[in-house]
């Protein structure tokens, strides 16, 4: 297979950048996104050429470090998919392809496809987490959680925090994000003594970093690689609306 690229190059924050074409032929349609761009990449070093710089880690889908617009869509056209997760057989002989960083929200691009996400992090630093003093395992029924709570915690626990939702919402807002983390928590016995000041310290830092309202678009659920449902922002809202966080 062949494909043309239509890839965003830019040196850091301080430089405008543009759209640079390459053309990759003979690639595999077994062979992962990232491994297409690997080999490319490995022909840009020999050339004496700057490779195309993008984030990756695990690639399996597991921690959320890769992502960019493929055809000005986050992770690419599979829903459910992150982009380590995207095969070539997907796209046809001869495509061109538009890759593009995350934009939205706070995310900066630091380098060609890599961006800044750390406004997530802070986010998260502010709400994401149970404190209780460390000790020894309690008892497995010592606290008894109804299966259907269980799942609907562990469905919210899947986000990787991978910034799809950001990108793809036109108002660059983290509310997805958010709400998934928040509700995690929250749904559990363990997280709803500190769930009032979980969703407000997070929304507040959302709101600090630059991340915009929602406006129920709806998008964020469409690009989400792990399928989260957008009833998690409802959930939250109505604990808000409510005053029963």
């Amino acid at each position: 297979m062949k494909f043309k690229l239509r890839v965003w190059r830019q040196k850091s924050s301080n430089h405008q950048g543009s759209f640079e074409e390459f053309l990759v032929e003979e690639v595999s349609p077994e062979s992962s996104f990232l491994e297409m761009l690997d080999e490319l990449n490995l022909k840009l070093r020999k050339e004496g050429r700057e490779p195309i710089a993008f984030d990756s880690d695990c690639r399996e889908g597991i921690c959320g470090t890769c992502g960019f617009m493929i055809n000005g869509r986050p992770h690419g056209p599979l829903r459910g998919v992150t982009t380590c997760q995207l095969h070539m057989r997907n796209f046809k002989d001869g495509d061109t392809l538009v890759l593009e960083p995350f934009r939205g929200g706070s995310f900066r691009v630091l380098k060609d496809l890599v961006v800044d996400r750390s406004g997530l992090d802070r986010v998260l630093q502010k709400g994401g987490y149970i404190s209780v003093a460390p000790s020894a395992a309690p008892e497995a029924n010592s606290i008894l959680v109804p299966k259907a709570v269980a799942e609907e915690a562990f469905d919210y626990a899947t986000c990787i925090g991978c910034g799809a939702c950001v990108a793809a919402c036109p108002n660059g807002s983290a509310m997805f994000f958010v709400a998934a983390k928040a509700a995690h928590l929250n749904s559990l016995p363990q997280g709803k003594p500190e769930a009032k000041k979980r969703i407000i310290g997070m929304l507040d830092q959302s709101l600090e970093e630059g991340f915009g309202a929602c406006s129920n678009h709806g998008e964020c659920e469409a690009a989400c690689p792990k399928k989260i449902k957008i009833t998690s922002i409802v959930k939250i809202y109505r604990s808000v609306f409510r005053a029963d966080v």
